[in-house]
């Protein structure tokens, strides 16, 4: 079952930003990663990043985020990032990694905490309005009922919500979501992406997300934006950018992609040898 989404904790201001990426470019020492992306995300929509591994899909998120080292703009709303305050940046994106640190002897409450430290002045302690929208994202990702509880102690599903819980608590107008489904088995991967569905829809968040899973990335995302080798091969609407063609050029795979009224799935195909 989905957890349940009571009442309305305040939406992030203005609901979802425009993103653009503006010839991107990165690389870790002479190796480059990312050449020359281009990407424009409209408010309120989500755009997964797919591709094979190796093609960048990470390195991308890092780069947007400002985490890492790269040439070219990102703009938020028009507004290039470059020399934005870190603080103002949190304000504006949240991010959740694909493989979060996860403290010891830290509660569910405190961990989602953290995502308000962009909103307070540095060291003070949490004010009101901090515990009433961390007490409003955990009520709303159902996580009130464990909010005492060890972080560490929590199940695989009910940790990644609480990430999740984390980021939203920062109030952003653009939520990044590296892998939001690793380690998930299928029916707690849904339950994650219902819930960013639903944050999207009723919030107006923008989402940028990267899906090991074309067929999760088919149903879930209004854009897919294929990297291969480090350049946007295909963009578009899922079933412009899934076909049997790309995924044989891009991914080596022999697949079929049906199509159904969730959007595309792409069945792996048995060799006949």
């Amino acid at each position: 079952m989905s957890p349940r989404m009571p009442g309305h904790p305040a939406p992030p201001a203005g609901g979802g930003a425009r993103v653009e990426v503006v010839g991107l470019s990165a690389g870790y020492g002479r190796t480059r990663v990312l050449d020359s992306v281009r990407l424009t995300v409209e408010p309120g929509g989500w755009l997964a990043v797919i591709g094979p591994n190796g093609s960048g899909k990470s390195t991308l998120l890092r780069s947007v985020l400002g985490f890492h080292p790269h040439d070219g703009q990102v703009r938020i709303d028009g507004v290039p990032t470059t020399g934005m305050p870190r603080r103002e940046r949190a304000r504006s994106m949240a991010y959740a990694p694909q493989t979060p640190v996860l403290p010891e002897g830290v509660t569910a409450r405190d961990y989602v905490t953290l995502g308000r430290t962009p909103h307070r002045p540095l060291l003070a302690a949490p004010r009101g309005v901090d515990r009433q929208v961390v007490a409003d994202v955990m009520d709303r990702l159902g996580l009130a009922p464990m909010a005492d509880r060890q972080l560490t102690t929590l199940s695989g599903g009910e940790q990644q919500r609480a990430v999740l819980a984390r980021a939203l608590a920062q109030q952003p107008r653009v939520l990044l979501l590296d892998e939001p489904t690793a380690a998930l088995d299928l029916g707690h991967a849904q339950q994650v992406l219902d819930l960013v569905d639903r944050l999207r829809r009723q919030d107006g968040l923008t989402v940028v997300s990267t899906l090991h899973d074309l067929t999760l990335a088919g149903q879930y995302a209004d854009r897919l934006a294929l990297l291969s080798d480090g350049r946007v091969a295909a963009q578009g609407a899922p079933a412009e950018v899934l076909t049997a063609q790309a995924l044989s050029t891009h991914y080596g795979a022999r697949a079929e992609v049906v199509h159904g009224p969730s959007g595309p799935a792409v069945l792996p195909v048995r060799s006949a040898d």
